[in-house]
């Protein structure tokens, strides 16, 4: 009931304008990203990739759309209010950067020979990564970009939030160091290793934040004792 009202409470209309304009200059964004540094449009690998996560994309705003809107509208919000997340996310932006730039240049100069094979099982692991991020989606209707509690906010225990307490950032990890490598870059893996450093910093401001504002929150986290990997941390 409480998710049917949150439908109900999002204008589809807006939303629908808000998501066809950013996915509409994804494909764009992602090219000059990719092929500009290469030089060229010869880049199978840059193609597959894209390829792969707009179909995704396109398939989850679908889905959600008709199910589950309000958890699109909350992934629209991009203003960040916490402080040291800004902090953390501004000084990220180099290594992400880097992470999508230096495939294109090594595509370019020939600086790595990544096989096909590995490619296409980089690939593989980042749609299953992308699929666990739209189950997380899907259990999570609280999920936004940034972090933020309102007066409905709820610890979600149920789903992949029972095997560790941020599933969403389990799923991003993969995603994101693993790119270099569907896109044919060995020295791409450079800057991504520093991913999860970044990843690591959100999460123990974001539990600051949640055990904060949560009042169930402490509990869960001795119920789920993981953060990000079970039986590890």
């Amino acid at each position: 009931m409480d998710r049917e009202r949150a439908a109900r409470s999002v204008d589809i209309g807006a939303l629908k304008k808000t998501l066809a304009r950013r996915f509409g200059l994804a494909p764009l964004v992602m090219g000059l990203f990719f092929f500009l540094p290469a030089g060229t449009l010869d880049y199978w690998q840059a193609w597959a990739y894209m390829a792969l996560l707009l179909v995704a994309m396109f398939l989850v705003i679908v889905r959600f759309l008709r199910r589950a809107p309000e958890v699109l509208q909350r992934r629209t919000n991009w203003r960040e209010k916490e402080p040291a997340q800004k902090a953390i996310i501004y000084g990220s932006y180099p290594i992400f950067l880097a992470v999508f730039l230096l495939p294109g240049l090594d595509r370019r100069f020939g600086w790595s020979m990544v096989p096909a094979w590995l490619v296409v099982a980089a690939d593989a692991v980042i749609l299953a990564a992308y699929l666990l991020f739209a189950r997380v989606m899907r259990e999570n209707r609280f999920l936004s970009r940034v972090v933020e509690v309102d007066r409905e906010h709820e610890v979600i225990r149920t789903g992949p939030y029972a095997v560790v307490r941020h599933p969403m950032y389990a799923a991003v990890i993969p995603m994101f160091v693993l790119s270099p490598l569907a896109l044919g870059s060995y020295w791409a893996l450079i800057p991504a290793a520093f991913i999860p450093i970044v990843v690591v910093l959100r999460i123990l401001n974001e539990e600051n934040v949640l055990a904060g504002s949560l009042p169930d929150y402490a509990e869960y986290t001795r119920q789920v004792k993981y953060r990000l990997i079970p039986r590890v941390w």
